[in-house]
């Protein structure tokens, strides 16, 4: 295990040094250029304050000590740490489950709060007995977490150590696009977020609608995919200048349906008819979907059963299971309303 002196030496300043920024000690003054090579060294040397003796023991035997586990979760957001109702959802089943099974969320943080190796530290410089992750995470970060933390679960992340649970993105992609080609859609355009891969043609949603669209002899405009970042002002925007330059699809997919609904804004501002001008299909289902204007045509996601089984995967392994990592996907199925 890494020292106090072990960071001092790699951060080339002394131990009180360290100590003070670990701290937050501003009586002495310290640059922030000191301060940075003092948390990367804790990241890279993976040192921790302590390890509690009473970790130890609720590691052991959960049931018999559950005040002394503690279990954190990481949301994936956008912009607002709150502002995404599919991850609320499952936030929801998350807290829902562990409140069933005697336990408390200890704390939430998100993947761009992380990024700060102050926030990092501070986070899991307590012992963590486990974590619900719902970010992939930067490498540096996940390794970082991974050490700290014995028992993670992820939510469709793309970490294979670690147990996940989702749905399947391809597919769904796939389903929507069909149900627009069976409405007779043959130009389809495709709006979604790069996402950490920073290649939209990466996103497993946009290579089930290519496939899609390809099996059914149509081919894809590139003016009609959006990458919008997942940020509904940036669809408007995009979405705005397709309408007013005239060059429209006769339907969308949105990769979901925060999207999808600010589709639907930007066509009702420009006097586009949905669905008779534009089709609309979204994905996930957020309980709103259903009061948008028009009502959202969409592809049901479980979110709550989503946080729930990654809960139940996660106590599985508190509770000593070490087989493999394992995939759960969970099922999905189409809801038509009056956007298509």
């Amino acid at each position: 295990m890494s020292t106090i002196r072990d960071v001092a030496k790699l951060a080339n300043v002394s131990t009180a040094t360290v100590s003070r920024v670990l701290n937050n000690d501003t009586k002495y003054k310290i640059t922030d250029e000191t301060r940075e090579r003092v948390w990367q060294a804790v990241t890279q040397l993976n040192y921790k304050i302590t390890d509690s003796p009473k970790h130890q023991a609720a590691t052991k035997d959960h049931s018999a000590n559950k005040a002394q586990v503690k279990i954190g979760c990481v949301l994936s957001v956008t912009k607002n740490k709150y502002n995404d109702p599919y991850f609320m959802s499952i936030l929801s089943g998350v807290e829902k489950r562990l409140l069933q099974s005697g336990y408390n969320i200890a704390f939430i943080r998100t993947g761009p709060e992380l990024d700060d190796k102050k926030i990092l530290f501070n986070t899991f410089s307590e012992s963590i007995t486990g974590l619900i992750l719902m970010e992939s995470l930067n490498s540096e970060t996940y390794e970082y977490v991974r050490k700290q933390v014995p028992h993670i679960v992820g939510i469709d992340t793309e970490r294979w150590d670690i147990d996940n649970v989702g749905y399947d993105h391809y597919n769904v992609a796939s389903l929507a696009v069909s149900h627009l080609i069976e409405k007779g859609h043959t130009n389809i355009g495709y709006i979604g977020g790069s996402g950490l891969k920073s290649n939209l043609k990466e996103s497993r949603r946009y290579q089930g609608y290519y496939s899609t669209m390809h099996a059914a002899g149509m081919s894809v405009n590139p003016e009609w995919l959006i990458d919008c970042m997942w940020d509904e002002v940036v669809c408007i925007d995009k979405v705005n200048h397709l309408c007013q330059t005239n060059n429209l699809p006769t339907a969308f997919f949105a990769a979901s349906d925060l999207m999808a609904m600010a589709t639907l804004n930007s066509l009702y501002n420009n006097g586009i008819s949905v669905p008779d001008e534009v089709a609309v299909i979204g994905l996930s289902n957020i309980e709103v979907s259903k009061y948008s204007n028009p009502p959202l045509s969409t592809i049901d996601v479980p979110t709550e059963e989503i946080g729930m089984v990654a809960v139940d995967l996660l106590l599985e392994r508190m509770n000593g299971n070490s087989l493999l990592p394992k995939k759960v996907i969970l099922p999905t199925h189409l809801v038509v309303r009056s956007s298509t």
